[in-house]
């Protein structure tokens, strides 16, 4: 803000002034708006002091330790923070010490466990008649209210007929076949 102030003060207009730092003549008018302070520079890209909060390195390698310990290897930050908590121990919330674990890439499979596969979806293709089936069971209401009949049915996925049926009412079979 400063140096747009003083460019004016030069006798340049805002709009150049402001295309020349690479911001938009309205987000200097946002800018200015709040007061003679102005707001903090909200861009991506801007440099910003560093939060009260953050963490010191002797704390982020204090939780890097743990995570890495013996005992909590094989563990997600999910369960090492139950079973801290436990024990009466708080050393960082879970989403902290994921934060940290991304910091040190160390956000992927971790221990003994297996890594988990990924698999394609299996896909049938009837070629012929009677290779394949397919099966489904639906409830069907009677004309009395409150009892209902399930069907159980068998498809030839190739022809697309019933191979075969059953109709059930509760605890009685009766079966049908084609």
């Amino acid at each position: 803000m400063t140096l747009i102030e003083d460019a004016v003060g030069s006798g340049c207009r805002r709009a150049v002034a402001c295309e020349t730092l690479e911001i938009s003549l309205r987000t200097y008018q946002r800018w200015t708006k709040e007061g003679d302070t102005g707001i903090q520079d909200g861009r991506k890209d801007s440099c910003r002091a560093a939060p009260a909060n953050k963490l010191s390195d002797e704390e982020r390698a204090h939780i890097l330790a743990l995570v890495n310990s013996a005992e909590f290897a094989s563990q997600p930050a999910s369960q090492i923070v139950l079973t801290l908590v436990d024990r009466g121990e708080y050393i960082a919330s879970e989403s902290i010490i994921y934060r940290v674990m991304k910091a040190a890439q160390q956000q992927h499979h971790r221990g003994r466990t297996r890594k988990p596969s990924t698999r394609g979806v299996t896909s049938h293709c009837a070629t012929e008649p009677n290779r394949l089936r397919s099966w489904d069971i639906t409830w069907l209401p009677a004309s009395v209210k409150g009892l209902y009949f399930y069907w159980y049915m068998v498809l030839d996925v190739y022809s697309r007929k019933i191979v075969g049926h059953e109709f059930t009412l509760p605890n009685r079979p009766i079966w049908r076949r084609c």
